[in-house]
């Protein structure tokens, strides 16, 4: 089924130094742009880390230290990167828990802070999960009756990700509407105000943590009663983007921030 869009939806995929999305690096990045008159265009590049790439990681994707040794660090590229996402919703597989707010963190380390508030983000494992429960691979050949060749690297993933979602719109259409809207709503399980879902909304759109000891309360209760908890969060183990969108809700309590 070719998807209705209203904006570009790019499929990407990313390969990393690791699982933390705090403090690992990606390696490769892949992206599929397609546009509403169906026109696809995809992009695959290597990035140096900056890091030692751990032999565990390498022995999944198949990227050592001396593969991208001589390719680009993500700051040289991230521009390039941005202005390719730009006005684009977002899709992957389990991109929502990981591979977005990887991208972001890199985004922000390279000084870059895309807006990506306004964009939807689909995520076809968790449409997957919600409906049969299985892995990418197992998704491929479920829904496409393929098997998955070079799975783990990023272009396959990516490439196999946009066959998915496609081919679960022909697989469920009493279930699943076209429509971006509704498949961005469908493949959350919630409302993050961070990409990481440290902190979120709940039922009545209030920010609440996601975590620890306050978790489902409202952030700015938190902030007032105990005002040492914004320095423990900006000191601790988050990412960038949990401790700026924190920053901005308690300016904005304070009123400095409109």
């Amino acid at each position: 089924m070719k998807l209705n869009l209203k904006n570009p939806l790019v499929f990407f995929d990313l390969e990393t130094t690791g699982t933390n999305i705090n403090t690992d690096r990606i390696v490769e990045i892949c992206y599929l742009k397609v546009y509403p008159n169906g026109n696809e265009e995809s992009k695959t590049m290597r990035i140096n880390p900056g890091m030692h790439i751990p032999e565990a990681s390498s022995a999944i994707h198949g990227i050592y230290d001396a593969d991208v040794a001589d390719c680009p660090t993500f700051k040289e590229v991230a521009k390039d990167i941005a202005r390719d996402l730009e006005g684009a919703d977002i899709a992957g597989f389990n991109s929502n828990r990981f591979d977005v707010p990887v991208l972001v963190e890199e985004f922000l380390r390279a000084g870059i802070d895309i807006d990506l508030t306004r964009r939807k983000f689909i995520d076809v494992q968790v449409i997957y999960h919600k409906l049969e429960q299985r892995t990418l691979s197992a998704a491929y050949k479920f829904y496409c009756g393929k098997n998955l060749e070079d799975a783990h690297t990023a272009e396959a993933d990516t490439r196999a990700t946009y066959e998915v979602l496609k081919a679960q719109l022909d697989h469920y259409p009493d279930v699943l509407e076209n429509d971006i809207n509704f498949l961005s709503e469908y493949s959350s399980y919630n409302k993050n105000v961070d990409f990481a879902g440290r902190i979120v909304y709940d039922d009545k759109g209030v920010e609440v943590f996601n975590f620890g000891k306050y978790k489902g309360m409202p952030v700015s209760e938190v902030l007032q009663r105990d005002p040492g908890y914004y320095g423990w969060v900006l000191n601790g183990d988050f990412t960038l983007n949990t401790k700026n969108v924190l920053t901005k809700i308690r300016l904005r309590e304070s009123g400095l921030l409109k």
